[in-house]
Protein backbone atom coordinates (compact mmCIF):
# COMPACT_ATOMS: atom_id res chain seq x y z
CA UNK A 1 0.00 0.00 0.00
CA UNK A 2 1.29 3.44 -1.29
CA UNK A 3 1.21 6.07 1.99
CA UNK A 4 -0.82 9.29 1.69
CA UNK A 5 2.75 11.03 3.46
CA UNK A 6 6.06 9.78 3.92
CA UNK A 7 9.00 10.99 6.07
CA UNK A 8 12.60 10.05 5.06
CA UNK A 9 15.53 10.57 7.35
CA UNK A 10 14.02 13.46 8.22
CA UNK A 11 16.57 15.85 10.68
CA UNK A 12 15.95 19.46 12.12
CA UNK A 13 18.25 21.68 13.93
CA UNK A 14 17.85 24.53 16.01
CA UNK A 15 20.77 27.14 16.61
CA UNK A 16 20.71 29.05 19.73
CA UNK A 17 23.86 31.19 19.70
CA UNK A 18 26.33 28.88 19.37
CA UNK A 19 24.63 25.98 20.38
CA UNK A 20 23.09 23.35 17.99
CA UNK A 21 20.00 21.45 19.25
CA UNK A 22 19.22 18.52 17.32
CA UNK A 23 15.33 17.74 17.43
CA UNK A 24 15.08 15.50 15.07
CA UNK A 25 17.68 12.84 13.95
CA UNK A 26 17.29 11.15 10.74
CA UNK A 27 13.06 10.48 11.35
CA UNK A 28 11.12 8.36 9.19
CA UNK A 29 7.24 8.11 8.65
CA UNK A 30 4.96 6.80 7.00
CA UNK A 31 0.91 7.60 7.13
CA UNK A 32 -1.79 5.61 5.45
CA UNK A 33 -5.17 6.40 4.45
CA UNK A 34 -7.65 6.04 7.12
CA UNK A 35 -5.15 4.80 9.85
CA UNK A 36 -4.97 6.30 13.25
CA UNK A 37 -1.15 6.54 14.48
CA UNK A 38 -0.33 7.41 17.79
CA UNK A 39 2.94 9.30 18.18
CA UNK A 40 4.22 8.79 22.02
CA UNK A 41 7.58 10.04 23.70
CA UNK A 42 8.25 12.19 26.80
CA UNK A 43 9.15 16.20 25.97
CA UNK A 44 11.78 17.22 24.46
CA UNK A 45 11.76 13.81 22.16
CA UNK A 46 11.11 15.62 19.03
CA UNK A 47 7.73 14.78 18.73
CA UNK A 48 5.90 17.79 17.70
CA UNK A 49 8.63 18.91 15.66
CA UNK A 50 8.36 15.87 13.46
CA UNK A 51 4.17 16.88 13.53
CA UNK A 52 5.10 20.29 12.60
CA UNK A 53 7.04 19.32 9.38
CA UNK A 54 5.04 16.82 8.11
CA UNK A 55 2.01 19.42 8.66
CA UNK A 56 4.27 22.11 6.64
CA UNK A 57 4.00 24.31 9.92
CA UNK A 58 7.98 23.97 9.30
CA UNK A 59 10.81 22.82 7.31
CA UNK A 60 13.28 20.11 8.27
CA UNK A 61 17.11 20.70 8.16
CA UNK A 62 17.57 17.80 5.90
CA UNK A 63 15.70 14.61 4.61
CA UNK A 64 12.33 14.36 2.20
CA UNK A 65 8.81 15.01 3.25
CA UNK A 66 6.41 13.87 0.56
CA UNK A 67 2.24 14.04 0.15
CA UNK A 68 1.43 11.93 -2.40
CA UNK A 69 3.58 12.77 -5.18
CA UNK A 70 4.56 15.98 -4.13
CA UNK A 71 7.51 17.12 -2.05
CA UNK A 72 6.73 19.34 0.93
CA UNK A 73 10.77 19.64 1.24
CA UNK A 74 11.50 22.70 -0.32
CA UNK A 75 8.63 24.04 -1.15
CA UNK A 76 7.95 27.61 -0.90
CA UNK A 77 5.67 29.53 1.99
CA UNK A 78 2.53 30.08 -0.47
CA UNK A 79 2.67 26.41 -1.69
CA UNK A 80 3.08 24.89 2.54
CA UNK A 81 -0.17 27.40 3.05
CA UNK A 82 -2.02 25.75 0.25
CA UNK A 83 -1.13 22.52 1.40
CA UNK A 84 -2.35 23.14 5.07
CA UNK A 85 -5.45 25.09 3.75
CA UNK A 86 -6.13 22.05 1.58
CA UNK A 87 -5.17 18.90 3.11
CA UNK A 88 -4.37 18.77 6.50
CA UNK A 89 -6.87 19.51 10.03
CA UNK A 90 -4.94 20.77 13.34
CA UNK A 91 -6.01 20.04 16.67
CA UNK A 92 -3.46 21.66 19.40
CA UNK A 93 -3.72 21.43 22.90
CA UNK A 94 -4.96 24.75 23.75
CA UNK A 95 -8.20 25.47 21.05
CA UNK A 96 -8.17 28.97 19.98
CA UNK A 97 -11.34 29.56 19.38
CA UNK A 98 -12.65 33.32 19.04
CA UNK A 99 -14.68 34.26 22.11
CA UNK A 100 -17.43 36.35 20.51
CA UNK A 101 -18.17 33.21 18.28
CA UNK A 102 -20.76 30.26 18.88
CA UNK A 103 -19.42 27.58 18.96
CA UNK A 104 -21.29 27.20 15.01
CA UNK A 105 -19.68 30.29 14.08
CA UNK A 106 -16.10 28.92 14.87
CA UNK A 107 -16.56 25.80 12.83
CA UNK A 108 -18.13 27.83 10.01
CA UNK A 109 -14.89 30.08 9.82
CA UNK A 110 -13.01 26.85 8.01
CA UNK A 111 -15.52 26.47 5.67
CA UNK A 112 -15.98 29.37 4.24
CA UNK A 113 -12.28 29.07 2.63
CA UNK A 114 -13.05 24.92 2.37
CA UNK A 115 -13.74 23.64 -1.51
CA UNK A 116 -15.68 20.51 0.03
CA UNK A 117 -16.94 21.79 3.44
CA UNK A 118 -19.14 19.63 5.90
CA UNK A 119 -21.90 21.60 7.18
CA UNK A 120 -20.40 22.84 10.98
CA UNK A 121 -23.64 21.66 11.99
CA UNK A 122 -22.76 17.75 11.02
CA UNK A 123 -19.26 18.24 11.89
CA UNK A 124 -20.01 19.23 15.71
CA UNK A 125 -22.73 16.87 15.61
CA UNK A 126 -19.72 14.14 14.93
CA UNK A 127 -18.27 15.57 17.62
CA UNK A 128 -21.13 14.76 19.94
CA UNK A 129 -21.79 19.04 20.24
CA UNK A 130 -25.10 19.12 18.21
CA UNK A 131 -26.70 20.37 21.15
CA UNK A 132 -23.71 23.30 21.68
CA UNK A 133 -24.35 24.62 17.97
CA UNK A 134 -25.10 28.46 19.69
CA UNK A 135 -23.42 28.09 22.68
CA UNK A 136 -20.32 30.79 22.98
CA UNK A 137 -16.93 29.38 24.73
CA UNK A 138 -17.34 30.95 27.60
CA UNK A 139 -20.43 28.68 27.94
CA UNK A 140 -18.65 25.51 26.96
CA UNK A 141 -16.53 23.36 29.52
CA UNK A 142 -12.61 22.59 28.48
CA UNK A 143 -13.41 19.34 26.97
CA UNK A 144 -16.37 20.55 24.81
CA UNK A 145 -13.90 23.49 23.25
CA UNK A 146 -11.85 20.81 22.44
CA UNK A 147 -14.11 18.90 20.73
CA UNK A 148 -15.33 22.42 18.94
CA UNK A 149 -11.64 22.94 17.85
CA UNK A 150 -11.84 18.91 16.38
CA UNK A 151 -15.00 19.64 14.30
CA UNK A 152 -13.26 23.24 13.32
CA UNK A 153 -10.28 20.75 12.31
CA UNK A 154 -12.20 18.07 10.34
CA UNK A 155 -15.05 20.20 9.17
CA UNK A 156 -12.89 21.10 5.80
CA UNK A 157 -12.57 17.12 5.49
CA UNK A 158 -9.17 17.15 5.34
CA UNK A 159 -7.17 13.89 4.11
CA UNK A 160 -5.10 14.08 7.39
CA UNK A 161 -5.70 15.29 10.48
CA UNK A 162 -2.80 16.06 13.14
CA UNK A 163 -3.26 16.13 17.16
CA UNK A 164 -0.61 17.74 18.97
CA UNK A 165 -1.18 16.50 22.86
CA UNK A 166 -4.95 17.52 22.79
CA UNK A 167 -5.68 16.31 26.02
CA UNK A 168 -2.63 17.78 27.62
CA UNK A 169 -4.88 20.75 29.35
CA UNK A 170 -7.72 18.90 30.37
CA UNK A 171 -8.50 16.11 33.26
CA UNK A 172 -8.50 12.71 32.54
CA UNK A 173 -12.18 12.25 32.72
CA UNK A 174 -12.63 14.91 30.16
CA UNK A 175 -9.51 14.11 28.01
CA UNK A 176 -10.94 10.69 27.54
CA UNK A 177 -14.22 11.93 26.43
CA UNK A 178 -12.18 14.45 23.38
CA UNK A 179 -9.97 10.99 22.61
CA UNK A 180 -13.30 9.16 22.12
CA UNK A 181 -14.26 12.08 19.75
CA UNK A 182 -10.65 11.80 17.96
CA UNK A 183 -11.15 8.03 17.07
CA UNK A 184 -15.02 8.87 16.38
CA UNK A 185 -13.80 11.08 13.30
CA UNK A 186 -11.07 8.73 12.18
CA UNK A 187 -13.83 6.20 11.75
CA UNK A 188 -16.28 8.03 10.26
CA UNK A 189 -14.71 10.27 7.68
CA UNK A 190 -11.54 7.74 7.23
CA UNK A 191 -9.55 10.71 7.97
CA UNK A 192 -5.95 9.68 8.26
CA UNK A 193 -5.00 10.79 11.93
CA UNK A 194 -1.62 11.26 13.91
CA UNK A 195 -1.88 11.81 17.10
CA UNK A 196 0.86 13.47 19.63
CA UNK A 197 0.93 12.69 23.21
CA UNK A 198 2.98 11.34 26.34
CA UNK A 199 0.26 9.39 27.95
CA UNK A 200 0.80 5.77 26.77
CA UNK A 201 -2.49 4.94 27.64
CA UNK A 202 -3.92 6.33 24.49
CA UNK A 203 -2.42 3.61 22.12
CA UNK A 204 -4.95 1.49 23.04
CA UNK A 205 -7.06 3.13 20.25
CA UNK A 206 -4.43 3.44 17.50
CA UNK A 207 -3.83 1.16 14.39
CA UNK A 208 0.16 1.87 15.02
CA UNK A 209 2.21 3.07 17.75
CA UNK A 210 4.98 4.81 16.99
CA UNK A 211 7.54 5.60 19.74
CA UNK A 212 10.35 8.75 19.52
CA UNK A 213 12.95 9.25 21.50
CA UNK A 214 16.30 11.36 21.25
CA UNK A 215 14.95 12.50 17.71
CA UNK A 216 14.26 9.62 16.15
CA UNK A 217 11.36 6.79 15.79
CA UNK A 218 13.03 3.95 18.03
CA UNK A 219 10.28 1.81 17.61
CA UNK A 220 7.07 0.62 15.97
CA UNK A 221 4.12 -1.45 17.24
CA UNK A 222 2.43 -2.36 14.11
CA UNK A 223 -1.17 -4.18 13.44
CA UNK A 224 -2.55 -6.25 10.67
CA UNK A 225 -5.63 -5.32 11.94
CA UNK A 226 -7.70 -2.33 13.30
CA UNK A 227 -8.12 -2.36 16.93
CA UNK A 228 -11.68 -2.01 18.23
CA UNK A 229 -12.75 0.44 19.98
CA UNK A 230 -11.37 0.51 23.18
CA UNK A 231 -12.20 1.68 26.62
CA UNK A 232 -10.26 3.99 27.77
CA UNK A 233 -8.52 4.27 31.06
CA UNK A 234 -5.76 6.77 32.78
Amino acid sequence: MKATLTARDVTKVYQTGEVEVHALRGADLDLYAGELVVILGPSGSGKSTLLNIIGGLDSATSGDVRFRDHYLTGADEAELTRFRRDHVGFVFQFYNLIPSLTAEENVALVTEIAERPLDPAEALSIVGLNERLHHFPAQLSGGEQQRVAIARAIAKQPEILLCDEPTGALDSETGILVLEAIDQVNRELGTTTAVITHNTVIGSMADRVLHVADGVIARIDQNDVRRPPAELAW
